[in-house]
């Protein structure tokens, strides 16, 4: 499959503009061929009109025809094989096992959520049958499910070149509820985008999908992105990456003269909670799991454990010895891009100049012949430093780790009281620990959308009860996820009808249950 350069407008490919960019190799600097031509206001208007005329078909296609769908999708982006590998490779830094599991991920949660429409259990069903006889007022006839909000915007995440992507879980969830999807591709990996996004084209035509019903475009955040968040017939976005990304792009939202909702994933720092006598029992093995979990893809991961919490006392200088020697072996490796490299490579000097943070392991390790090597960085401050000094609770997104040292249980209390909303939240404890410090899991209950017991936040399973959100400014509603099956009720809204005849209702509220599905009843 060659890779044009070109935004995908449904079955049809964009014209070349005058404006164009280069996926950059970020383990040389160098340029990878072709250019990438970014999209013009006409194309943005043309993908999004195309996207609200589809949507008036596509929405009413059958829970199996979309699953079929996306099953196709699965099975074209396998198809695709390793020329999909080689170019992700070259466009990420990223080694080929990471490439070709997240391309599982990718075609597994498509066939997951393929599922999960064909057993109608996401309309969330609901039907009160009249009772006219009822005093002193009769009750009508009301059934309501889950339908489709209308086109939505994905825009495509920096790490992750497949799984939060092109067909990512957004596109996903957004595509099984019955919505078009207009994805903004990120500019670290065009290549992956178009190769993914033919994929997509080819599976819609295969199975007989309205054109329009996907579209990709090139372009800048702040040009394309912002058009398309503002443009009228776009009803909801999906976003993955910085929080003053998703900020910029909610507030273009709510100025709209229809606000519509962004579910935006922003910044955590995933903080770990190290209880003493777990901390006495499994120093070796809390010490190698938080290494590899710090380490693990660079750092690159939104719940890359970014602070931990330790008790000041011989127990906790032991396991702080062990990391730090663990993290002092570690090799630097390839980041993603220029700018996530420049932003980790700020976030530790900063530290490093803070007078209240002792730095342990220094984040050294860059050269000139790969310019965006990312080194391992450990520091150490204690709670009243960090309860005193806001910006010690920022995330750096890359392999660093901050450690804070506190003295008892109201200390430690008051640093999570003192978190912002985040993804996941870490306990390492023993039973005797939890007793000790039973308060811990309401404070964490209220400011992380998942709970860790002693094992380690990288790593988000795909599957029916994952919960990758928290409250703001985690995500901008922390009542959703991006992960999971839950996900496709962020492009869905309820709609009730009341003494609605038989042949005008969808077939999930149909008397008999003509599908088969779970549904409540009286």
């Amino acid at each position: 499959m060659k890779i044009q350069g070109r935004s995908i407008i449904g079955f049809n490919s964009a014209p070349q503009s005058d404006t164009s960019i280069k996926a950059i190799d970020p383990s040389t600097g160098s340029e990878i061929e072709p250019p990438f031509y970014n999209a013009e206001t006409e194309t943005v208007n043309q993908a999004a009109a195309l996207a609200s005329g589809t949507f008036q078909i596509y929405s009413k296609k059958s829970s199996q025809e979309r699953a079929a769908f996306l099953n196709e999708i699965a099975n074209q982006i396998e198809a695709i094989g390793e020329p999909l590998v080689t170019r992700a490779m070259q466009e990420t830094g990223l080694p080929e096992g990471r490439i070709k599991g997240e391309t599982g991920r990718t075609t597994g949660q498509l066939r997951l959520f393929a599922s999960l429409i064909e057993d109608g259990s996401w309309s969330q069903a609901r039907i009160d049958t009249a009772l006219p006889d009822r005093a002193p007022l009769p009750r009508p006839d009301i059934r309501s499910m889950s339908r489709p909000l209308g086109p939505v915007v994905v825009f495509a995440a920096s790490n992750f070149p497949l799984a939060f992507s092109t067909a990512g879980g957004d596109t996903t969830s957004a595509l099984a509820a019955g919505c078009p999807v207009i994805v903004k591709a990120h500019s670290s990996h065009p290549g992956t985008a178009e190769l993914i996004a033919r994929a997509i084209q080819k599976a819609a035509e295969k199975t007989g999908m309205p054109d329009g019903v996907f579209s990709l475009l090139f372009g800048g955040g702040r040009t394309v992105g912002s058009a398309l968040v503002a443009h009228p017939a776009i009803k909801a976005v999906g976003f993955t990456g910085s929080t003053a990304g998703g900020t910029a792009l909610m507030e273009i939202a709510a100025k709209r003269a229809e606000p519509i909702p962004v579910y935006a994933e922003m910044g955590s720092v995933n903080p770990v909670v190290l209880l003493p006598e777990a901390v006495s029992q499994n120093v070796e093995s809390i010490a190698n799991g938080l290494h590899i979990s710090a380490t693990l893809g660079v750092g690159q991961f939104c719940t890359n454990p970014g602070v931990v919490c330790i008790k000041k006392d011989a127990r906790g200088d032991a396991l702080v010895n062990r990391f730090v020697e663990k993290m002092n072996n570690t090799a630097a490796q390839v980041m993603l891009n220029a700018t996530i490299h420049r932003a980790y490579c700020d976030g530790i000097t900063q530290l490093q100049e803070n007078d209240k943070v002792a730095t342990l392991v220094s984040g050294s390790g860059n050269d000139d012949d790969s310019p965006c090597l990312g080194a391992a960085a450990v520091f150490e401050t204690s709670a009243s430093s960090f309860l005193q000094d806001e910006s010690l609770s920022h995330e750096i997104f890359g392999p660093g780790t901050t450690l804070v040292r506190w003295q008892n249980k109201e200390e430690l209390l008051a640093l999570l009281e003192s978190f912002q909303g985040q993804l996941t939240g870490t306990i390492h404890a023993s039973e005797t620990d939890l007793g000790n410090y039973s308060e811990i899991l309401a404070v964490l209950e209220r400011k992380v959308g998942r709970i860790v017991y002693n094992s380690f936040p990288t790593g988000v399973e795909v599957c029916h009860s994952m919960v990758h959100g928290g409250p703001f400014p985690a995500t901008s509603d922390g009542r959703s996820t991006s992960v999971g099956t839950h996900a496709i009720s962020r492009f869905t809204r309820l709609i009730a009808y009341q003494d609605s005849p038989q042949s005008l209702l969808p077939d999930e509220l149909k008397d008999g249950n003509p599908l088969g599905i779970v549904r409540l009843e009286n």
